[in-house]
């Protein structure tokens, strides 16, 4: 019983006190339909991705994928997502674990929205959960968020070349 209220009360924590998001966002001068083209050419991360350095499997949902994620000023991390969501020109969406769920949990989100005038507005998140969070708030406040900003730019720069 002491095992059991022991787990009952570490998911309530991460799932609760123990959360972090990080939200960035930028305008794109292109359409969802060739920043959607950019963002999911993913044998050409390594090309141009300054943060996620490769995505390799089948992306669909329900399907486990590999990859890759080097944050600037911090050390890379491997690991393989489930992806939640692929909806074409709108968004893409995965949930990793490091080792096992509830430990420190990744929900990242990339999102396409189509404001109607040939530009799109790229959003970019990720909601971290799990007893680790506090452990690595920091590096999630600066090194993640700077790897974000930088992809997001990089994207913008790509999809707005001819």
């Amino acid at each position: 019983m002491k095992f059991l209220t022991t787990i009952i009360l570490l998911t309530f924590l991460s799932s609760t006190a123990m959360a972090k998001e990080i939200k960035t966002e930028i305008l794109i001068n292109a359409t969802p339909e060739k920043v959607w083209a950019i963002l999911t050419d993913f044998k050409n991360y390594p090309n141009w991705n300054p943060f996620i350095k490769s995505i390799q499997g089948d992306v669909k949902p329900g399907n486990k994928i590999a990859a890759r994620i080097e944050p600037p000023g911090a050390k890379g991390m491997d690991f393989k997502p489930k992806v939640l969501a692929f909806e074409t020109n709108k968004e893409l969406r995965w949930l990793g674990h490091l080792l096992f769920a509830g430990l420190f949990d990744g929900a990242h989100k990339f999102e396409l929205i189509d404001n109607g005038n040939g530009t799109t507005t790229f959003r970019q998140s990720e909601k971290f959960t799990g007893i680790l969070v506090p452990l690595f708030k920091k590096q999630l406040d600066i090194n993640t968020r700077k790897g974000f900003e930088e992809m997001n730019k990089k994207l913008k720069e790509l999809a707005e070349q001819k």
